[in-house]
């Protein structure tokens, strides 16, 4: 680009020359012979040289008149030659960058990853790679993810350029380079990630939860610190042989025939497999997060009363928040908009909404009491788990349990917030979180009634390729 600006400056500063310039080193011819050129000299100069000329000798005025014709001739010359070349100096460099630009064209790449601002209503921000590394390695150090907004949404004509001035830079600052605080490091402290997974999981979704992680378990290889990855496909009598098989003390075509007789179809072992292997290679604690296959179809049809008792004491570790919960305006809302949102019956006779209420909040309750109970043990440990997104959608799921819980296991010490605890939706659709449009559904909770309950999809939203435009709502610039 510079070469080609220089060649036009060239081309333009030999043209204005030439226009202001009697003669350059362009000698004349007269008579068959060669004159001396003025060089450098100007019009007023020559004409002065001229008339000192014809002072002088009368007898070479006719000459000095011919050879004023051939100079003036030579001007002529020198000014279309310097024209013509400047022009053509242009013309090559104005060529050469529009064909320099043509080669050099690259499409822009578009953004994979998505911030879910907790703004009214929730806005997306998207990620650069750097951010998504320094993210992915924040939440490896153990940073969560703060539930605060970024961007202020109250903004108005007066407050407008002092929020862009003051108001996010040093937010935006937090979300690229987090910071340890002394409420999260220490004992009662521990961090969750929960990746969500579409219901329909397919190789793709695993493989990017995979990258994921493995970007953020990276920081941790440096630290004597706990790792486990939980799995919502894997009951709670697995968790033997899941160790045997971590320990290596089992192999891989076991541990996949003792996930089929609990009751794992093939094709979700088969498709978890990756992510067993990885915790392998990775010294990772395998956590099992579900129910027995038997006591989620008891519950189904008969009722959660129905479950052993022993079995019920297992799966739910805080009997009195569990059921309190139940009650709370806001976790009422969620179960409105979103829990419910998913039934579908399993025969004619299957018709009771109550029954796939208690079934849902068992399976949650189960996976977040097992991972709160293996992090409460931990100081500064991290539990990642891979579920369902509608088990983790809007927060209300297994993730929306896991504070509560650490709280009952740990009173006294206990550091785990809603901030400890972050939810990554891979590969989302519209659909999954619950949409009407082709745009994702960003929230639950936008009347006047359950404003204050507002909750948002999840922490990110993150894609194997740049997701459609028309699938992407209130697009925010983070910079």
């Amino acid at each position: 680009d510079i070469t080609m600006a220089l060649f036009r400056v060239a081309g333009v500063v030999l043209a204005l020359l030439c226009s202001t310039t009697d003669a350059f080193v362009f000698p004349s011819q007269t008579n068959g012979k060669l004159e001396q050129p003025f060089v450098g000299t100007t019009s007023l100069e020559a004409a002065h040289h001229e008339d000192s000329a014809n002072e002088s000798s009368e007898g070479e005025s006719q000459q000095r008149q011919s050879t004023s014709s051939n100079f003036m001739t030579t001007r002529r010359s020198a000014l279309k030659a310097g024209v013509v070349a400047g022009t053509a100096l242009i013309s090559f460099a104005d060529t050469s960058v529009a064909s320099g630009e043509n080669d050099a064209f690259s499409p822009a790449k578009r953004t994979t990853a998505y911030r879910v601002d907790t703004t009214i209503p929730p806005t997306l921000l998207p990620l650069d790679a750097r951010k998504e590394t320094a993210i992915l390695k924040g939440l490896g150090k153990g940073s969560g993810t703060s539930k605060q907004a970024i961007f202020d949404d109250s903004v108005n004509l007066n407050n407008l350029l002092q929020k862009i001035v003051y108001g996010t830079a040093d937010a935006i600052t937090n979300v690229v380079n987090p910071q340890t605080e002394d409420s999260k490091s220490g004992p009662g402290y521990a961090s969750f990630v929960c990746f969500g997974v579409p219901a329909a999981a397919s190789l793709t979704d695993i493989d990017l939860s995979l990258s994921l992680l493995s970007s953020i378990v990276q920081p941790r290889k440096s630290t004597n610190l706990d790792t486990a990855l939980g799995l919502t496909v894997a009951p709670l009598s697995t968790q033997g042989t899941l160790d045997a098989y971590a320990q290596g003390g089992q192999s891989e075509g076991d541990l996949l025939e003792a996930l089929t007789k609990a009751g794992v179809p093939e094709s979700d072992s088969q498709l978890y497999l990756p992510l067993l292997q990885f915790a392998k290679q990775n010294s990772l604690k395998l956590l099992a997060l579900a129910p027995e296959a038997e006591d989620v179809r008891t519950v189904r049809a008969e009722g959660l009363q129905n479950v052993d008792v022993d079995r019920r004491s297992r799966y739910v570790v805080d009997a009195e928040g569990f059921i309190q919960q139940t009650q709370d305006p806001k976790f009422r809302m969620y179960t409105e908009r979103s829990l419910l949102k998913d039934f579908n019956p399993v025969d004619e006779k299957d018709g009771n909404q109550g029954n796939y209420f208690a079934e849902r909040i068992l399976v949650h309750e189960t996976a977040a009491s097992v991972a709160a109970t293996y992090a409460s043990k931990r100081p500064e440990s991290l539990v990642a788990l891979v579920a369902p997104i509608p088990d983790l959608r809007f927060l209300g799921g297994i993730n929306g349990r896991i504070p509560r819980i650490s709280n009952f296991l740990n009173k006294e010490d206990n550091k785990v917030t809603v901030d400890a605890v972050t939810t990554i939706l891979v590969n989302p659709t519209a659909k999954e979180t619950l949409s009407k449009s082709r745009y994702l559904r960003l929230e639950v909770g936008t009347g006047p009634e359950t404003l204050n309950y507002q909750s948002k999809v999840a922490d990110y939203l993150w894609f194997s390729t740049a997701p459609k435009v028309n699938m992407i709502p209130r697009l925010m610039n983070a910079k």
